[in-house]
């Protein structure tokens, strides 16, 4: 029986905690920002791992998000980071003044890991409300059981399963690393919604699209020796060519939801291993859009490139290394796109989490490919604009980050005293937030009280990309996929 809870948090949207912000005092921080907890919210056991995403449920209702922890660290499939959790993951939905609606285990079949089980809220069926689709394990004696995974469909006002199907079995006998690479994505073919299930990433992998009855309307299989692109840890949707028809990103190939057509596979003839980053770019002046992609297997140069809406490299650069992290921010001194990419040398993960060795920075013009220097280090962090202004602000919450935030010129404003799950707008407020966790299980999202929507903002924050992309941050790492635009 899940268990369900209805718990009042005293603290009502945008009535500030009296705990101000807990930062370092520092004589250069700038008076302008004045970043507080908006809500604060105790989960109620440990917290190693969380993901977070909007849910809507109907008009009228309350903005609801959504928790997905566990009191251990992010579990990984790869062999030499796989650890046997000692603890299940969760669904907590929560309401933007602080009222848990509700709290589900998942129990031990599932295990806590992102690329086990993502979690996307969507609104399939067109009533208004999402319905929360995720990948579950029937068999909680076997964890790594294939045979009993299933696509699930619950209601987000009630937590009850509404639906299961099967999970497709990925193709061939294929390691733990390769077998499980799931995801959920969804978008829009002429204003009808579109479901996207998907297995794979270094491999063979297969792509389904399925309808508002849940009846398959095309399935794309890429085999283990197809020229070009393997997969990608992010996995954005868009309308790249503004026909009302949205595109995935599938690693660096485009592949449009109306009938699954490939439409392009960047530098199919040269590259055949996966990227960390795929990252759109909105190129306002001419409306176009661009592909940031930042390259993490097989050394074939460039490790980080720039593509047009046809697949054709813009700009490159890097001739060798694993790229681990990037992003495209709005951080230039008015507004202009710099992108940034991570190389390492190694990286580890266990209980403790992940930890990255011999980092390497490396910062450009987005558009052009003119490097970029920058005052500081952007290791570990995540663009947010926080007071509304059109310029991101920085927040190194990710990873090994600190917790500090930083304005577009590294001054340090604040510190969010945890780890960053999401950076958007989550709260009716201007400006956007971040929601951060704790060890202890308290979440908090932070705000500027001084925020005000500019023109440049809204733009950002109105655009159908935005507001789709925020949903895919339970699914893959699209968390820092939103400052491209």
């Amino acid at each position: 029986m899940m268990a369900k809870t209805s718990i009042i948090i005293p603290i009502l949207l945008l009535t500030f905690s009296p705990a101000f912000i807990e930062a370092r005092t520092n004589p250069e921080q700038t008076p302008e920002f004045d970043v507080q907890i908006a809500l604060e919210l105790k989960l109620g056991e440990p917290t190693g791992q969380l993901r977070a995403v909007p849910v809507h449920l109907g008009k009228g209702q309350p903005r609801a998000i959504l928790a997905v922890h566990c009191p251990d660290a992010e579990v990984d499939p790869y062999v030499e980071m796989f650890f046997f959790p000692k603890d299940t993951l969760k669904l907590t939905l929560f309401d933007e003044k602080g009222k848990i609606l509700w709290r589900r285990d998942l129990g031990r079949g599932v295990i806590p890991g992102i690329w086990f089980t993502p979690v996307y809220p969507f609104d399939l069926d067109g009533d208004g409300v999402d319905e929360i689709w995720f990948v579950n394990n029937l068999d909680a004696d076997h964890p790594l059981s294939i045979n009993n995974l299933r696509l699930e469909r619950i209601d987000a006002r009630t937590s009850q399963t509404t639906g299961q199907w099967p999970w497709p079995r990925p193709a061939g006998n294929q390691s733990l690393s390769h077998t499980f690479r799931n995801f959920i994505l969804g978008g829009y073919v002429k204003g009808k919604p579109v479901l996207i299930t998907a297995q794979g990433t270094y491999g063979p992998m297969a792509i389904q699209a399925h309808n508002s009855d849940m009846q398959l309307r095309w399935e794309y299989k890429i085999r283990g020796e197809t020229p070009g692109a393997r997969g990608s840890h992010m996995c954005p949707v868009l309308d790249t060519n503004h026909d009302h028809i949205d595109e995935l990103l599938w690693g660096e190939r485009c592949i449009e939801l109306d009938t699954g057509k490939e439409l392009f596979c960047a530098d199919r003839d040269t590259y055949r291993g996966h990227s960390d980053v795929i990252q759109p770019v909105l190129d306002r002046s001419s409306n176009k859009w661009f592909f940031f992609t930042c390259r993490e297997s097989t050394n074939v140069s460039p490790r980080v490139a720039l593509f047009n809406d046809a697949g054709r490299r813009i700009w490159g650069d890097v001739d060798q290394g694993h790229m681990d992290m990037g992003w495209v921010a709005r951080i230039g001194e008015n507004g202009e796109q710099i992108a940034m990419a991570i190389r390492i040398g190694a990286k580890t993960a266990g209980p403790k989490g992940f930890f990255r060795q011999e980092v390497d920075e490396f910062t450009y013009n987005a558009l052009s490919g003119q490097p970029h220097p920058l005052p500081f280090s952007v290791f570990c962090t995540l663009p947010v604009d926080l007071n509304g202004d059109g310029i991101h602000e920085l927040v190194r919450g990710l990873a090994e980050g600190n917790g500090d935030i930083l304005d577009h010129k590294g001054r340090i404003i604040g510190n969010i005293n945890g780890k960053a799950a999401i950076a958007s707008k989550i709260l009716d407020h201007p400006g956007e937030q971040i929601l951060s966790f704790r060890p202890d299980g308290t979440i908090c999202i932070w705000a500027d009280r001084n925020a005000h929507d500019t023109p440049e903002a809204l733009k950002r924050t109105s655009h159908p990309f935005y507001k789709a992309n925020q949903k895919l941050s339970a699914t893959g790492y699209n968390v820092v996929n939103l400052g491209g635009i």
